[in-house]
């Protein structure tokens, strides 16, 4: 996994004047905090796929699942790399983050425990998951688990001062 605290700039073309970079610490409470996430994944002719899902910020890296028929399982098994984004649809205020990586299975029954006990600690019961074969299961079948560590992620705060941050990782 990579370093936890990263290499963090902010971008002056993208950045208010005199603008700060967002310390990592925000960035990563805003991840952890965040309900809604976006995947973007390639499909194996190329094209780009996005779909809203649930994510679970823990120990330096994102975790979100889904059914193996689902496109963006499919998706995976040709290019695991992957961008998660989060943030708020506000033009002048908040912070959007997103995280570039590559998506690795979890396959661990008592790490998926773990993760599950998570999920529903932070979603509730709607997503109760039992664990069974390297997998999530519920009402609807099998969840694969992913992790992405971020490889890079950048920060975008919104509002005065506007600002973008990147941070490397590794």
């Amino acid at each position: 996994m990579p370093s936890q605290e990263p290499r963090t700039d902010v971008d002056a073309r993208y950045s208010s004047e005199g603008a700060a970079a967002t310390p990592w610490p925000q960035a990563r409470d805003a991840l952890a905090a965040a309900e809604l996430f976006w995947i973007s994944t390639v499909r194996p002719d190329g094209r780009p796929h996005v779909t809203p899902l649930s994510a679970l910020w823990q120990g330096g890296a994102l975790y979100f699942s889904t059914g193996p028929a689902e496109r963006k399982a499919l998706n995976l098994q040709t290019n695991p790399e992957v961008v998660l984004t989060t943030g708020a649809n506000l033009w002048d205020k908040g912070l959007d983050v997103v995280v570039e990586g590559t998506a690795v299975r979890v396959t661990d029954d008592a790490r998926l425990r773990e993760l599950a006990a998570a999920w529903e600690e932070k979603y509730g019961g709607f997503f109760h998951y039992d664990v069974g074969d390297g997998c999530f299961q519920h009402a609807s079948g099998q969840a694969y688990v992913f992790a992405v560590a971020p490889r890079t992620a950048f920060g975008f705060a919104k509002g005065e001062p506007f600002s973008q941050t990147r941070y490397r990782f590794g």
